[in-house]
């Protein structure tokens, strides 16, 4: 693996990490006027045809089939709780507030894959976990007048997150990436068509476009993900989805005129530096 390629995979991570944060931005303009479900369900309809066109052109139809689809069945409600607690806790938190919240995910995944997965966690990275649930602690601020209920809402979507990411481990050996990305597009979209029986706002052709954002973003965001961790070793491209906090303030200043607090980027910083500790550990330990 030569220092060009691992280069090129680093630059792609952060373009799909810059992806989902543009399709969060979009969503954040559309949560006053949509409940979260009924913006999943739109955007997984324009999404669906590109995942579609990627998948068959890539590995053609037999792609569609799964080995094991009630593990995705699994993976695609959690991803909608995921969904509904972020895009909900947007009403209230900055973007960066929410994003920073979420990045706690690794930090659940490994606390949890000991009673679901069976895997030993060592003192430094039990350590690791203390320190980063801190960080989220920082920016939450339990009994302080500034708590807000979004906060908690935030750090549900780091657990709902986690889960999705440990659930990934009980998928057929058989399911390629592009399989998974699939089922993660066409059952998020089949659960939430229940909210066709809702009340919708009149939608505009503004609303539609930034539908269409969230779409493309969304949609091209995860595939450059997924060709990054194809180009170089997960040590190596998955501490740069700690980007997505740049990207999020960047954004939510730019359209939303939003400055989180300074204890949302303390916070976040030990969050980041929590989580970076947690990946170096494991990449030690995987040589080993």
């Amino acid at each position: 693996m030569t220092q060009g390629q691992n280069g090129r995979a680093i630059g792609v991570m952060c373009l799909g990490i810059l992806g989902l944060v543009m399709s969060d931005t979009a969503a954040n303009e559309l949560v006053d006027r949509y409940e979260a479900l009924q913006i999943m369900f739109v955007r997984s309809c324009i999404a669906l045809p590109l995942v579609m066109a990627i998948v068959v052109r890539a590995e053609g139809w037999g792609a569609l089939r799964s080995k094991r689809p009630s593990i995705h069945l699994l993976r695609a409600i959690l991803t909608l709780g995921a969904t509904y607690t972020f895009f909900t806790s947007l009403r209230t938190l900055p973007l960066a507030g929410s994003t920073a919240l979420a990045l706690t995910a690794p930090l659940f995944v490994t606390a949890l894959s000991v009673p679901l997965l069976g895997e030993k966690v060592g003192r430094l990275r039990w350590g690791a976990l203390v320190v980063g649930f801190g960080g989220a602690l920082v920016i939450v601020q339990p009994g302080a007048d500034t708590l807000q209920p979004a906060a908690l809402l935030a750090l549900g979507t780091a657990l709902c997150y986690a889960l999705v990411m440990i659930a990934a481990r009980w998928i057929h050996e058989g399911d390629s990436l592009r399989t998974v990305m699939f089922y993660l597009t066409l059952l998020p979209l089949v659960l939430s068509s229940w909210t066709l029986l809702l009340d919708w706002p009149v939608m505009t052709l503004a609303d539609l476009t930034l539908f269409a954002a969230m779409a493309i973003c969304g949609t091209f965001g995860i595939t450059l993900i997924t060709q990054a961790f194809r180009m170089a070793p997960a040590a190596i491209v998955a501490p740069f989805d700690y980007t997505a906090l740049i990207w999020a303030s960047f954004t939510g200043w730019l359209f939303f005129d939003e400055l989180p607090m300074a204890a949302t980027y303390f916070g976040a910083g030990i969050i980041v530096a929590a989580g970076l500790f947690v990946i170096w550990r494991e990449a030690k330990l995987a040589q080993r």
